[in-house]
């Protein structure tokens, strides 16, 4: 059963469509109804309906703009618009924001039936699509040898004809068009499905992913390792406006139509295609802190300085201990360190062997401390912990003791520092809502630009730190001062509605009256102005 809310600022029209339509025989639910744009945005964010039937011409928020922000914080709900024949062409302007209906006034229930029908058979098609285990098999063998090419095989150094070859493989599998493609920038996402601690991604989920990033940008995915890989391509521009809601599209998609867990590792853009292969390092990286289950998306650019770091294919132990530096718990490490230390002893890692593993766990983590919490902090685990090759089993396991408790010590400094990364960035937020609440324009998207993170970190930082969204906040911001003004100044309404951020006076008393229960004007009433 798909859900449905119905927006339409007529109550007589609204009811009527809510009661006199067959909903459940078609295979909807109704689960929300809505007055106007912003009633209407808030149960989307809400309920997470399948469907939004709404009117184009709504109060405070018009359905265009309604649509556009829906697509911001909740991509895979399709809509589908109510609107008046001189409406039409106005409607069609947002044909980029999951529209799938236009539908004229006046509108009998009958005709309204018949166009849910077609509805939900284009939901029912991408929810089998998304879900569908068959693959096209050609195109898969293309993007596997891509990926495979740009993620395992390539050196620092490539001969001409090698990169020549990488183009034209770009260009086979869809990722570009040409080969000299213009203001072009690469990001690598992975991303894996699962179910508990149990993985649940297959060749299948490319399908599933390729059919979101196909809508927004130019890309390319394959299967590798139990995740989906994905090369997208797209203008700095593109990916400024589409990346953070592409992976929340997937992300949404996964947990509605597979009811399983999605988490999302992303790299920084670079704008050679070469250098997707430290892109995909940075991405699996960036997953790695999913173990924390802060959020279901992880950029590595909100986890980690960018740092110029030869990075290399560990050996599958260093890599392990890397994974739980950054997001294991301290007993997940304590246990992995404890088991190194006994096959040290026990004679299954030889100590020549042992001595490299150990210097490269040392690399690990004075790269993973640089990254994420600064040079000082090296320099300081440096001076405390004194370390020195050795060859023998005895020394080997002596010298693992000072290795393990710099392994513990690190671990320590880098989830203090991104306790405090978190707070500060938080505070930086809550700050520019406290001193800018009077823009009009401040907004998440906004805010996380300036800070220089995600809004998708920004937001589960917010809602962790806080228990509230930053839109709530905002609006509680903007309601204590219209409160105060209306209490201790003689200014007018509509002079209070611009003081306090809102173009429109209609929508800034209709926000008071439902924080406060009451209009403005009985509240200054009631309290002695």
């Amino acid at each position: 059963m798909y859900t449905v809310i119905v927006a339409d600022d007529e109550e007589e029209i609204r009811r009527g469509i809510v009661w006199k339509v067959k909903w459940e025989e078609i295979g909807f639910q109704v689960v929300g109804e809505a007055e106007n744009g912003i009633e209407a945005l808030e149960l989307v964010e809400k309920l997470e309906p399948d469907l939004l039937l709404t009117d184009i011409r709504m109060p405070f928020l018009s359905g265009i703009e309604l649509a556009r922000q829906v697509r911001e914080v909740r991509p895979t709900v399709q809509i589908a618009f109510l609107s008046g024949f001189d409406e039409f062409s106005y409607a069609q302007q947002a044909i980029q924001y999951n529209i799938v209906s236009y539908m004229l006034k006046p509108i009998s229930s009958g005709e309204l039936e018949k166009e849910l029908w077609k509805i939900k058979g284009m939901i029912d098609s991408k929810f089998e699509e998304f879900s569908s285990k068959s693959l096209v098999q050609e195109r898969m063998e293309k993007s596997e040898f891509m990926l495979t090419l740009l993620l395992d095989g390539l050196q620092e150094e490539l001969a001409v004809q090698d990169s020549e070859e990488v183009m034209r493989n770009a260009i086979s599998c869809g990722l570009l068009r040409n080969a000299k493609p213009e203001h072009m920038n690469y990001v690598v996402m992975v991303t894996r499905i699962s179910e508990g601690e149990e993985g649940r991604t297959t060749r299948a989920s490319v399908n599933a992913v390729d059919m979101i990033l196909k809508k927004y940008v130019r890309s390319v995915s394959c299967y590798l390792k139990g995740r989906v890989v994905s090369i997208l391509a797209a203008t700095p521009a593109g990916f400024q406006k589409y990346l953070h809601i592409i992976v929340d599209e997937i992300v949404q998609s996964v947990e509605r139509i597979m009811h399983l867990n999605c988490t999302v590792g992303i790299s920084r853009s670079t704008d050679i295609l070469l250098n997707c292969r430290e892109c995909y390092l940075e991405s699996i990286n960036a997953l790695s802190y999913s173990s924390q289950k802060e959020s279901n998306v992880y950029f590595i650019a909100d986890e980690e300085r960018a740092v110029n770091v030869n990075r290399e294919l560990m050996e599958s132990t260093v890599s392990t201990m890397e994974e739980l530096l950054r997001g294991g718990s301290n007993e997940e490490l304590k246990s992995f360190l404890h088991a190194f230390s006994e096959n040290i002893s026990g004679g299954k890692i030889a100590p020549a062997l042992a001595d490299f593993l150990m210097s490269q766990m040392l690399g690990v983590i004075f790269k993973v401390v640089y990254s994420v919490v600064g040079e000082e902090f090296v320099q300081q685990l440096q001076s405390e912990y004194y370390l020195k090759n050795h060859n023998t089993v005895g020394q080997v396991k002596e010298a693992f003791g000072r290795y393990a408790s710099l392994c513990l010590a690190a671990k320590e400094l880098i989830a203090e520092q991104r306790k405090k990364s978190g707070e500060i960035l938080c505070d930086k937020a809550l700050e520019m809502i406290r001193t800018r609440y009077k823009d009009q324009e401040l907004s998440l998207t906004k805010v996380s630009e300036e800070i220089a993170v995600s809004p998708n970190y920004l937001s589960s930082l917010i809602k962790k730190t806080t228990g509230n969204t930053f839109v709530e906040l905002l609006t509680q911001k903007r309601m204590e001062k219209a409160k105060e003004l209306l209490l201790c100044t003689s200014m007018k309404i509509w002079e209070i509605t611009e003081e306090c951020g809102y173009r429109d006076q209609h929508y800034f008393s209709y926000c008071f009256k439902k924080t406060m229960g009451i209009s403005p004007n009985q509240y200054r009433r009631e309290n002695g102005q």
